[in-house]
């Protein structure tokens, strides 16, 4: 079995995956200041809610974007499992992609992953929206180049930057309203975020459409569920993709 992990700034997602499905996937909000013994805690209380626990996993692979927290977590899956796990370190890590960007070495583990997983669904030009921290927008083309990324504020930090500048302005629910024209101060704030930022995410596939024609749009992360239903630019919504990144990493890596 392998045990896979994403190491985001907010939230770290794991899954499980039997070798020929994710048997279960979890995601908890990401603590810089846990020391490694609490997540070993963490971990094994999640698995063990499934009837699973760590001497089942034979493979373990992780990707991180929080540099304080990925040899605390990799080594202590090695602990658990007693052997070291893959972590994803591009363009050492063999992916089965070219990274074109100017420095590779700077990519984010996570972006590989999600174009990894991409290129695998779709088999030709596409662009990946991961909704996180941050949203990113990373185009991949044929025969597998990642050719590079855009990178906007996420949804949450956007509504928490406005709440922190405006006096009278509190949080609201991230929902759609039920009209851009706001007859609320809740609704008014509903349509500028939740709307006004599907239209922005709408703008950024559109202008990397027109550079790579044609190209199938993938949504995943933790808002693709809210975001996804509310434009019709995404070809596949796929909440977990990261995780099946990183599932396909592994097996180049064995």
């Amino acid at each position: 079995m392998l045990l896979a992990i994403d190491i985001g700034n907010t939230n770290i997602v794991f899954g499980v995956h039997d070798g020929d499905r994710w048997v279960h996937h979890w995601r908890v909000q990401t603590v810089r200041e846990r020391m490694p013994d609490e997540y070993a805690v963490l971990f094994q209380g999640f698995l063990l809610g499934a009837g699973l626990h760590f001497g089942m996993f034979d493979r373990a692979v992780l990707s991180s974007v929080v540099p304080q927290l990925t040899q605390g977590i990799a080594g202590m899956v090695a602990a658990q499992i007693h052997r070291q796990p893959l972590i994803v370190r591009p363009p050492g890590t063999r992916t089965g992609l070219e990274i074109r960007t100017e420095h590779p070495e700077r990519v984010g583990s996570d972006l590989v992953a999600d174009a990894v997983a991409a290129y695998e669904y779709f088999q030709t030009d596409c662009i990946v929206v991961d909704f996180g921290t941050a949203t990113t927008f990373t185009a991949v083309a044929r025969p597998g180049a990642f050719l590079g990324v855009a990178i906007a504020a996420g949804l949450q930090a956007t509504a928490d930057a406005l709440v922190s500048r405006a006096a009278q302005l509190q949080h609201v629910e991230l929902v759609p309203p039920p009209s851009i024209i706001g007859r609320n101060t809740v609704q008014a704030m509903q349509a500028g975020l939740v709307l006004g930022y599907v239209s922005m995410v709408e703008g950024i596939i559109d202008r990397m459409r027109a550079e790579l024609p044609g190209a199938k749009v993938i949504a995943t992360g933790g808002l693709s569920g809210l975001i996804g239903p509310l434009t019709d630019r995404f070809d596949a919504i796929e909440p977990w993709l990261t995780l099946d990144g990183l599932r396909l990493i592994a097996e180049r890596n064995d």
